[in-house]
């Protein structure tokens, strides 16, 4: 039997369990620099763990995805958290779950705007960067160091997307 993932919008509320959703939030914007900037603080934190643990900032090159497509496998960094920000403007696919005995329980499917980016928390199941339509950049924070940093999963029967309707 085919297992068809929904996908929904990508909030701060409905991905709240998995990590932060990076966006331009009005209840934490100031404005700096005599009034010309504004920022919008706070909005996701690195967690870096580990002797020699550092965080670095990456550019990843995502290629696009084909569909139908197979979500076979899972990932997640148990020392350190890792956030995607896309700089091309195009919208990407969040794929996530929770934790079920130390394996991925069933993925859910965030379908996340170019001006939106996320923050995975440490340990946190996720499948890799899914850019959709074209070749896209992202800005890439996460830890660099000693120690394993990745765990995969892969599962015996994949999950299907649909196509995303953008």
């Amino acid at each position: 039997m085919t297992d068809f993932l929904d996908i929904q919008p990508l909030t701060k509320v409905a991905f709240a369990p998995f990590g932060e959703v990076i966006e331009a939030d009005p209840a934490t914007m100031r404005y700096i620099n005599n009034g010309t900037t504004e920022r919008f603080h706070a909005l996701a934190a690195a967690d870096v763990t580990g002797e020699g643990a550092t965080v670095i900032i990456n550019l990843f090159r995502g290629q696009p995805r084909s569909f139908p497509y197979e979500v076979g496998m899972m990932e997640r960094h148990p020392l350190g958290s890792q956030s995607f920000s896309p700089i091309s403007g195009g919208p990407f696919l969040v794929v996530v779950s929770q934790d079920d005995a130390g394996r991925p329980g069933r993925p859910q499917v965030f379908l996340a705007r170019g001006d939106q980016g996320v923050n995975y928390r440490r340990n946190v199941w996720h499948h890799p960067l899914m850019s959709l339509g074209a070749v896209s950049d992202f800005l890439v924070v996460d830890r660099d160091g000693p120690g394993n940093n990745l765990e995969e999963f892969f599962f015996d029967t994949p999950f299907l997307i649909s196509e995303p309707a953008l």
